[in-house]
């Protein structure tokens, strides 16, 4: 007996439908009808971008993370001739921004671009709204950058050799500060003191700006801080640069040995910058993000603009990029917890 059409497979494989219903008199009408159906649903899904883009940034305008988000937005602008507007959504150490992008549709539509301080926030921070691992797909990495440490010149050290020397000499007797607790310059020099062995105090601010005012009155004589942040006074004699944070030399200050050839190997700290969107965002959005953004990276005003700010572009694949940042929090949840610190 052949099958009724209210027995046949459904719309999704007409083909197979039209094979079971061979025998019936209205196969022709009815297969017709399938495929007019069935072809609508193979190209349901519609092009990407559709609508405009909201490109968030966890920290208020001007600095680095926003700057580097209307760059790279004004070019994808251009790339996908659909609007991508910077939305600046401060607080909670950029988690806020973070947290609406976890929770956007996952369709793209929604971006978040943060920096180094994305892990350290989320290994510090033991509750928050979303899974920072889980819940956020990284796009790509887009630049790294140094840290380099240094001392006020009254310590009377010239190189890294010297500054652990003396510190394992006066164990307990030099401050180091940072512009807070949790901050990406508090953990790497938490890691710094287990690698080296040394026993330096933690003195934090609130800010890099007050703890960098803090060195240069010699209220404290050690700081891990961005390169550009300090050249002017390393240049002026007013702080002494010890070394860079990074496995290799950077190009911006190649004649600055490494932390790391002078006693600690192994010790490797950078600044990052890099783009999420949500989770199960589909494959094909997600390569298309990742692609323009990466085209964005090599005009010359974005490689300029990251070198304002002692960086240079590091595109990656996001699995490359997810991958460093689960490494991340996981390095530096560590770090807290031998240190014992407790968010304040």
């Amino acid at each position: 007996m052949l099958p009724s059409i209210a027995h046949l497979p459904t719309l999704a494989d007409p083909s197979r439908t039209c094979a079971i219903a061979s025998g019936l008199r209205a196969a022709p009408v009815l297969c017709a009808a399938l495929f007019a159906f069935a072809a609508p649903l193979a190209v349901a899904q519609p092009a990407y971008p559709s609508k405009a883009i909201r490109f968030l940034v966890g920290a208020p305008p001007g600095g680095s993370n926003d700057i580097f988000a209307r760059a790279v937005g004004r070019r994808l602008n251009e790339a996908f001739k659909q609007p991508v507007v910077v939305e600046n959504r401060p607080g909670a150490n950029q988690m806020i921004a973070a947290d609406l992008t976890a929770k956007a549709p996952a369709d793209g539509h929604v971006i978040y671009i943060t920096s180094t301080s994305y892990t350290t926030g989320a290994a510090i921070q033991p509750k928050l709204p979303f899974d920072p691992v889980n819940d956020l797909a990284g796009i790509t990495l887009l630049g790294k950058g140094p840290m380099v440490l240094v001392v006020h010149p009254s310590l009377p050290v010239k190189t890294m050799k010297e500054f652990l020397a003396l510190a394992r000499a006066k164990p307990g007797q030099l401050n180091y500060t940072s512009s807070g607790v949790g901050s990406i310059n508090h953990l790497g020099t938490e890691l710094l003191k287990s690698a080296a062995k040394i026993d330096i105090v933690h003195v934090p601010n609130k800010g890099m700006s007050p703890a960098i005012t803090d060195l240069l009155a010699g209220n404290v004589q050690v700081l891990l801080v961005s390169l550009p942040s300090v050249t002017a006074q390393m240049k002026a004699g007013r702080l002494r640069s010890l070394g860079v944070s990074t496995a290799k030399r950077s190009s911006f200050a190649p004649d600055m040995p490494t932390i790391a050839e002078q006693g600690v190997p192994g010790y490797d700290v950078s600044l990052w910058w890099g783009v999420f969107t949500a989770a199960k965002t589909p494959r094909n959005v997600m390569e298309r993000l990742n692609a323009e953004i990466h085209k964005s990276l090599a005009a010359d005003e974005v490689k300029r603009l990251f070198a304002d700010f002692g960086a240079e572009a590091a595109p990656t694949t996001p699995e490359a990029f997810s991958a460093l940042v689960k490494n991340e929090i996981a390095r530096w949840s560590k770090v807290i917890k031998d240190a014992n610190i407790k968010p304040e």
